[in-house]
């Protein structure tokens, strides 16, 4: 969830609402959130209780905004949350993804097309570092992509793992996840045209100095 610093009456204490704070409610639950990652792995690909990791995958991905809500709403925003936030929900999507492919829960062409996509945005981050930019905010069609597939994850290891409930959870499942698929990459393309118009100015910028 992205974390917009909450509105303050002096500049001082807007900086203090995005300060560098660490030992903050909504930090604790992203980093909770980061925890669950590898329980998961555990969980799914060691131990095959699917039934715990469908639990953990649902509270992982229900309490994606709760943290960025807490934070606006108890002005606990801090630049650590805005990097663990969305570094919590990528790599739940990526290990996920990773692992129902390897268990066949999801066919590899569909874990191959979010991943072309994740390098696609590495490489635009990539040139964007080389002209000083830092990572474009996060927008509005990413954030909804990521609740798409990160809802979709537990219906789809519920259709694989319980098969009275497989044909209703899969259609739902399925359904989510690839319309998280198509606005993920739509994210991305916005994206890299942000970050092309930025170097472009910034190449313009850069001409009309040296003219």
């Amino acid at each position: 969830m992205s974390r917009r610093p909450a509105p303050a009456e002096h500049p001082e204490d807007a900086a203090t609402a995005a300060g560098d704070r660490v030992l903050t409610l909504p930090n604790l639950i992203s980093f909770v959130r980061l925890l669950g990652v590898p329980l998961f792995l555990y969980l799914f690909l060691v131990v095959r209780a699917d039934v715990v990791a469908i639990v953990v995958l649902a509270v992982g991905g229900t309490s994606d905004w709760v943290d960025g809500w807490i934070a606006r709403r108890l002005r606990q925003v801090s630049r650590l949350g805005e990097l663990l936030d969305p570094l919590a929900d990528r790599l739940y999507i990526l290990a996920t993804l990773l692992a129902f492919t390897a268990r066949e829960v999801v066919p590899w062409q569909f874990t191959a097309a979010l991943l072309a996509r994740e390098l696609l945005l590495l490489g635009s981050l990539g040139v964007l570092r080389r002209y000083g930019y830092g990572p474009p905010p996060v927008h509005y069609v990413g954030k909804t992509a990521t609740f798409l597939l990160l809802a979709a994850f537990p219906l789809l290891l519920l259709a694989d793992a319980a098969p009275s409930v497989s044909t209703a959870a899969g259609a739902i499942g399925w359904g989510l996840a690839w319309w998280g698929l198509v606005l993920y990459w739509v994210a991305g393309a916005m994206y890299v045209v942000q970050a092309r118009r930025l170097v472009r100015g910034m190449r313009a910028r850069g001409t009309g100095a040296a003219a």
